[in-house]
């Protein structure tokens, strides 16, 4: 992203920065909502349940993804033994990817909409790039945190859909190995292999599909 800034690219690198810090925030507070709705008020509790930016994005981890394209936003906090549901746990995970997708529906749906209803302004060359960055970085993220590796959310959804033994087996290779898995596919893509290129194939796949007005 900081090349952006350094050839000139001013307004795409703010649009980026802003669909990032929005995508997160939203995506931190889906997984705090759908804690609370099965049980769990932590997050409320640690002031989580907001869609506030400040509450949810991480400084460094904004930063790192302003200077290498990779960066976190503040895990939310949540006690399991507060669920009241056996399923709280893998619905809890997949809230923050899906609530990126919705953002992706309604963004490209409200684009069309506007389109069709003649707002000139949105069918400038900045709405237009907005829009595009919006929904696709968006798709990337719920991709991105499907990943069943590490700390990301399809970690805690892949043993669910496993049998018990296969479930017990792949949580216990995780503990011990998939963060540094997880960080080997960053390094290797950083390496210039195109580690990440069916998931962004993928992403742009998906949102070919996602307009529907």
């Amino acid at each position: 992203m900081i090349q952006l800034f350094q050839q000139g690219q001013y307004l795409t690198f703010a649009l980026l920065v802003f669909t990032i810090v929005i995508s997160l925030s939203v995506h931190e507070f889906a997984h705090a909502a759908s804690a609370k709705h099965f049980g769990d008020r932590t997050a409320e509790q640690q002031g989580r349940l907001t869609l506030s930016p400040l509450a949810h994005i991480d400084p460094m981890g904004l930063l790192m993804i302003v200077i290498i394209g990779f960066g976190w936003a503040r895990p939310v906090p949540t006690n399991p033994r507060n669920f009241n549901s056996k399923w709280a746990t893998p619905l809890v995970a997949a809230a923050g990817p899906f609530s990126n997708m919705v953002l992706a529906f309604l963004a490209i749906n409200l684009q069309a909409i506007l389109v069709k209803i003649g707002v000139d302004s949105v069918q400038s060359a900045a709405a237009q790039t907005f829009f595009s960055l919006f929904v696709l970085i968006n798709i990337a993220l719920m991709l991105f945190n499907m990943i069943p590796l590490g700390p990301l959310d399809g970690h805690y959804i892949l043993p669910y859909l496993l049998s018990r033994r296969y479930a017990e087996i792949y949580i216990s290779l995780n503990e011990r190995y998939g963060t540094m898995a997880f960080m080997g596919l960053i390094l290797l893509s950083f390496a210039g292999l195109s580690i990440f290129t069916p998931m962004w194939q993928a992403a742009r796949w998906i949102v070919s599909h996602l307009q529907i007005l």
